[in-house]
């Protein structure tokens, strides 16, 4: 499978972290942290260069000028999350960007107050969400809704969450849903969230940290409010790296919203003039706050580079073939031992499957010790449960053997045979 892969080539364009001996390990943790683009170096240097040779004019002369550069980010983003270019922007960090979105998309009354997540949402985004609610003068224990699996399943089905809606809808202002959710890698139907959610006359808005490069997106078609997202993960732009944010275009003159103004959000035309009065842009550039930090959003455009010379849908596409081999390989070696939460059906996953161990937490845990101490990086999330993602961008076929093998290795290592 790897003699046949197209996107093979790919890989050289990485930097592996080795072994002692300086043979590449096995990395699937993009779900975390993704690898560093090796011509990230490249473009860091260039505009560590401008500064040194520029100075000030550095916002002006060089080719890549940063007064504008969150712009040279905006094709590509607009392309990975199915968005049309004045929808997206890079900016800020993921919960910095849900505060905001938030700020002018959850518009509670007496009689809707309520936003919905899911129950295993991420800490952070439950966080913003209560402290939002509870910013507006309402009662988090009463207003956070947070919806789960029916008993003794793993899934969210779309349809509760749709009959929900439905049934409660008179009472809810915002839905806050993943788009793939961070500890089973269910990765949801959005389009169908959103068409059950406006039906009710609900605002809806994604978290996209887990979905962003990892599966095709189609924000704009849609219909989702709003979408944040990091770009560190499937993204590959380095810890804490600039996040983006989505904002349908349907909102982008919406200059009634309450938004927190900032100056790099106000009309280009007359942003350096200093006036008084804030005047958004439109679209979703119209929501930040302050001139990029170039050094964090410098990192994002090796990355994009590739996505674009790769093509969503060839990555997709071996993305399936990975994550097909490594269940395969699970199922026929492992059943007895391991348990897939990621959904079988490959049209509801993306790059990650998370493996529920069959025995007690410490026993689990020593399993996950024995991968990392054998090179194998992935991680793991109390109390049973090793999260692996197969990234298509450098990731191998051998590589999800070898795990594999090495996983089968720990599992025996207390005498089950």
């Amino acid at each position: 499978m790897d003699a046949t892969d197209p996107l093979a080539n790919l890989r050289n364009e990485f930097h592996i972290p080795p072994r002692a001996d300086g043979s590449p390990s096995v990395y699937f943790c993009g779900h975390s942290l993704g690898l560093q683009p090796k011509r990230t170096a490249t473009i860091l240097n260039e505009e560590l260069a401008t500064w040194a040779k520029h100075g000030v004019e550095g916002h002006f002369e060089p080719r890549r000028p940063w007064l504008s550069y969150h712009e040279q980010l905006t094709g590509g983003l607009a392309r990975l999350t199915g968005a049309l270019p004045s929808e997206v922007v890079a900016m800020n960090s993921l919960t910095v960007n849900l505060h905001l979105m938030l700020t002018s998309f959850y518009r509670p009354t007496k009689e809707r107050s309520r936003i919905v997540i899911e129950r295993s949402a991420f800490p952070s985004d439950r966080y913003a969400v209560a402290s939002q609610i509870a910013q507006r003068g309402f009662d988090p224990a009463a207003c956070l809704v947070q919806l789960g699996p029916r008993p003794d399943e793993v899934l969210i089905r779309t349809d509760d969450v749709c009959e929900f809606l439905e049934r409660e809808g008179s009472t809810i202002a915002t839905v806050m849903f993943p788009g793939v959710q961070y500890l089973s890698g269910q990765w949801f139907d959005m389009k169908q969230i959103v068409s059950c959610a406006h039906a009710q006359g609900i605002v809806v808005g994604f978290d996209l940290a887990h979905a962003v490069g990892n599966v095709p997106l189609a924000l704009h078609d849609s219909n989702a409010d709003f979408a944040v997202w990091c770009s560190y993960k499937y993204l590959n732009s380095g810890p804490g790296a600039i996040g983006g944010c989505f904002v349908h275009e349907r909102h982008a003159r919406a200059f009634d919203l309450p938004r927190f103004a900032g100056w790099w959000g106000h009309d280009k035309s007359s942003r350096f003039e200093m006036p008084e009065a804030f005047r958004p842009l439109p679209g979703a550039e119209g929501w930040q706050l302050s001139n990029p930090s170039i050094f964090s959003a410098a990192p994002l455009l090796a990355s994009l580079e590739l996505f674009d010379r790769a093509g969503m849908d060839a990555l997709r596409k071996k993305a399936l073939a990975l994550t097909g081999c490594l269940s395969t390989l699970l199922q026929e070696r492992l059943r007895d031992r391991v348990s897939i939460l990621t959904p079988a059906d490959p049209a509801q996953r993306g790059c990650q499957l998370s493996l529920r161990l069959h025995r007690p937490p410490a026993a689990a845990r020593a399993v996950h010790t024995a991968l990392t101490t054998a090179n194998f990086t992935c991680d793991w999330r109390e109390p049973d449960v090793i999260r692996v993602a197969p990234v298509p961008l450098y990731n191998t076929f051998s590589e999800v053997g070898a795990f594999v093998e090495a996983l089968a290795r720990a599992l025996n290592s207390d005498g089950r045979s």
